[in-house]
C-alpha cells in the first residue's frame, strides 16, 4: 500500500496525507468527491492511481444533455439476429472518473447513484452486476454555477470522503513545472507501472474489515457526530452513515499504517474528509466546523 502512495507522490504534488486518504477510501470500498477548481490535475491523479493499482479506468465528461444510457449502457436491436444486445456503458470499469458530476441532470445522477450504492445497474428490468472493485472518483467545480445541478444531500452522503487539493504553494508549483519538463508531455500516467493487482486490492478490502475498533474509539466517533448535530451554528449534522464512513476510513488508515487496530489519530486524520460534506453550517467553511468539534472532543486514551 505504501508503494502505491509513493507512486502517487512521485507524479502528483500534494500533501502525502491527502494521497493516503485517497488510497484509504479505495481500500474501504468508498467513493471520493473532489471539490476543487479546474486545472489542478485531478484527472491526471485518477489515471495515475488506476495505473498504479493495475485497474481498469474510464472517464465520463458530464454535460447537461448527458443521458443515463450514456453512463450505464443501452440495449441495441440486432435485426439479423432477432434479439437485443446490451452495449455496456463506461460505468463497467474499476475506477470511474465522473468529471464535473454536478453538470449531469438529476435523472443521470440517479442512474449513477444506483451503481455507486448497489454496485449494479438496471436496464429494461435486467440487473447487471459491476465487477469489484468499483470506485467512483467524482469532481465538481465549486466556483462556476452556470449550467449545473447541485448534488442533493442524499447523493453527497454516498461519497465516503470529500477531498480538496487546493492551489499549490509557490514551492509546490515550481516542483510541478520541473516535473512537467521531465515528462516531455502532459500525461505522466504513461510512465506509471502497476505495483499491485485487482486480486490483492480485494484482499486489502477484506483486511480492512478485520481491523479492530475498540469501544472507546466507537464512543469517540459517536461524540464527534453528536457534537456536530447539536452545534448551534450547524443546520444539520451527519447521519449514522457519516459515522460509519468515519469508522471505515479510520480502519483503512490504520491498515495503511501497518496496524490492525484503530487509534484516535486515525479518526482525527479522517474526520474532515469524512464529515465536512455531510453538514450544513449556517456560516463559514464546514471543514472549520469539523476541526472545531475535533479540538473540543476529548480524545480516548
Amino acid at each position: 500500500m505504501r508503494k502505491v502512495v509513493d507512486v502517487l507522490a512521485g507524479y502528483y504534488v500534494a500533501p502525502r496525507e491527502t494521497l493516503e486518504l485517497l488510497l484509504s477510501a479505495i481500500i474501504a470500498r468508498g467513493h471520493v468527491l473532489f471539490n476543487d477548481p479546474p486545472g489542478l490535475g485531478k484527472t491526471t491523479l485518477a489515471k495515475i492511481l488506476a495505473k498504479a493499482l493495475g485497474l481498469n479506468f474510464r472517464r465520463i465528461q458530464f454535460t447537461p444533455d448527458i443521458l443515463p444510457s450514456d453512463v450505464i449502457g443501452v440495449n441495441v436491436w440486432r435485426p439479423h439476429e432477432g434479439r437485443f444486445e446490451f452495449i455496456r456503458g463506461p460505468v463497467f470499469t474499476n475506477i470511474l472518473l465522473a468529471d464535473e458530476i454536478n453538470r449531469a441532470p438529476p435523472k443521470t445522477q440517479a442512474a449513477l447513484l444506483e451503481a455507486m450504492e448497489e454496485r449494479q445497474v438496471t436496464v429494461d428490468g435486467v440487473t447487471y452486476k459491476l465487477e469489484e472493485p468499483f470506485i467512483v472518483l467524482a469532481t465538481q467545480n465549486p466556483v462556476e454555477f452556470r449550467g449545473v445541478y447541485p448534488l442533493p444531500e442524499a447523493e453527497l452522503d454516498r461519497f465516503l470522503i470529500q477531498l480538496s487539493v487546493g492551489y499549490p504553494s509557490p514551492g509546490e508549483e515550481a516542483e510541478i513545472l520541473r516535473r512537467r519538463i521531465s515528462w516531455r508531455g502532459d500525461d505522466p500516467s504513461i510512465y506509471v507501472k502497476p505495483v499491485t493487482n485487482r486480486e490483492e486490492i480485494i484482499q486489502w478490502m477484506q483486511y480492512v474489515e478485520a481491523v479492530y475498533v475498540d469501544e472507546a474509539i466507537i464512543q469517540y466517533i459517536v461524540r464527534i457526530a453528536q457534537a456536530l448535530r447539536t452545534h448551534p451554528l450547524n443546520a444539520y449534522g451527519p447521519s449514522p452513515r457519516g459515522s460509519i464512513a468515519l469508522m471505515k476510513i479510520s480502519r483503512a488508515l490504520a491498515l495503511l499504517d501497518g496496524r490492525n487496530y484503530v487509534a484516535p489519530d486515525d479518526v482525527k486524520k479522517a474526520a474532515v474528509a469524512a464529515l465536512a460534506h455531510r453538514i450544513a453550517p449556517k456560516e463559514g467553511d464546514p471543514r472549520d466546523l469539523v476541526r472545531e468539534v475535533l479540538n473540543k472532543t476529548p480524545i480516548p486514551y
